[in-house]
């Protein structure tokens, strides 16, 4: 365990939300969610406005619409924020050239790797206060919350406890007391399976925890599990900060707009979620020997299937085959709301003859009438989306339908903009194109 409150965590405020109400300034102050939009959509991130009437992240959008009705519901715009969040890490690296990201929006700092030793709390406040003036700046006013301590644990808990806006130092040798009141769930790797189970061992906060020796533990959630929650109970977490963490699987997903029971349609699906996945493992230069589907069911219930390769591979056909007979195997009674596709045991070599040139290849399948929620199917305008015109200028799409798209021209350097509307065909709106990102990707990034 460090001497000091060395590590850092620093989590930036609703980070999407804080984004679109920065470049969006009629929205600023107001309930804004984003997320899909759709009749199955789920709230990504929702601004500290609409938090007050019960938003939450990983809400189903229809719920959060009948709780705050008069929110503004964005589609997210990952271009920018991979821009905005690309800033924000350079300021971090400034500080220290250890960093951590674990996503977007969040990302562990070791001091220590910087040359700073003997810190006192006063000293990482300050360090820290420095830290979020920085990144105020380069992000063009997004706040962030940090929390420093020994440990990457207390790093994390400790940010979210001032939030938004936030600095918590956890002083050294107070870390058991600062966790003992709070509830076991703080604990990562307590959901709520593990903790009904401690529940009912008369196990609720993690001063409860703290009184369990080992061996009882184990017996309560198992042997690797109970080991782990014992030493994070107590604040024994020696974790380095590292900062390249290995890439564990590459998948892609969609959710559909009604279920799906045709197979072929599936099929066809799968087929092209197999070559963007292997798209995405030949860029990063990995392949990999595990394909895995998923599936949730019309009742929410979600299966998952996979097949080890006898080797590691980026073929698309490869992939798209294993998925398709993973696919083949699985019921879909009932009809299906979601399918995914993804390979993991990434290597960075491949297995060359695992697909021979000489094995049929099944015929594309036009996908023009699949309806799935995901932005590559959309057409047309959503809200959220950046427009411009040559008479007024920059803005955004306020809303849109019945052929018509109604933008309200404002951006992050103007005032709150006026509204006007178009014909969706207007020849003189046109969509601005951001430099392009892989949304997948940085779409699973967040939610890491």
């Amino acid at each position: 365990m460090r001497a000091d409150p060395s590590i850092l965590h620093v989590d930036l405020d609703a980070f999407f939300a804080a984004v679109e109400q920065r470049d969006k300034p009629s929205l600023r102050g107001k309930p804004v969610v984003v997320g899909g939009i759709g009749l199955r959509g789920v709230v990504s991130t929702a601004s500290y406005e609409a938090r007050k009437y019960g938003v939450r992240s990983a809400m189903s959008t229809a719920e959060a619409r009948s709780r705050c009705p008069h929110a503004a519901y964005l589609s997210p715009r990952f271009e920018v924020y991979r821009s905005t969040s690309q800033a924000v890490m350079a300021q971090m690296r400034a500080l220290s050239p250890l960093v951590e990201p674990l996503s977007l929006d969040e990302a562990f700092v070791d001091l220590s790797a910087a040359g700073l030793h003997d810190l006192t709390v006063d000293d990482v406040q300050a360090i820290a206060n420095d830290l979020k003036d920085a990144i105020k700046d380069a992000s063009g006013g997004l706040t962030a919350s940090v929390g420093a301590g020994t440990s990457k644990l207390i790093a994390k808990i400790a940010s979210d406890l001032d939030k938004p806006d936030g600095v918590v130092v956890v002083p050294p040798g107070t870390e058991a007391d600062f966790l003992a009141p709070m509830q076991v769930t703080v604990i990562p790797g307590v959901g709520p399976a593990t903790a009904q189970r401690l529940s009912m061992a008369g196990v609720r906060t993690v001063a409860d925890l703290q009184q369990l020796d080992a061996d009882e533990l184990i017996r309560q959630v198992g042997t690797a599990h109970g080991s782990s929650l014992h030493r994070m109970a107590v604040a024994a977490d020696d974790r380095p900060v590292v900062s390249d963490r290995e890439t564990k699987s590459v998948s892609i997903e969609d959710t559909f707009e009604t279920d799906i029971i045709d197979r072929s349609l599936l099929a066809a699906i799968s087929e092209r979620m197999a070559h963007r996945v292997a798209e995405r493992l030949q860029k990063a230069q990995l392949s990999g020997r595990t394909v895995t589907v998923k599936t949730r069911m019309h009742d929410f219930t979600t299966h998952t299937r996979s097949s080890t390769l006898a080797g590691p591979t980026d073929d698309p056909r490869v992939v798209a085959r294993v998925a398709r007979r993973l696919l083949e195997d699985s019921d879909i009674s009932g009809g299906i709301r979601l399918l995914g596709v993804g390979v993991s045991s990434l290597a960075d070599w491949i297995q060359d003859d695992l697909f021979t040139e000489s094995e049929a290849v099944e015929a594309a399948v036009d996908l023009a009438d699949v309806p799935v929620r995901s932005r590559e199917r959309q057409t047309g305008y959503y809200p959220g989306q950046d427009v411009t015109h040559p008479a007024y200028g920059d803005g955004w799409v306020w809303g849109a339908g019945r052929g018509r798209v109604t933008v309200r021209f404002e951006t992050a350097a103007t005032p709150a903009g006026p509204i006007r509307t178009f014909a969706v065909d207007d020849p003189k709106l046109k969509l601005i194109q951001h430099a392009s990102i892989d949304d997948e990707q940085s779409a699973a990034e967040a939610d890491r």
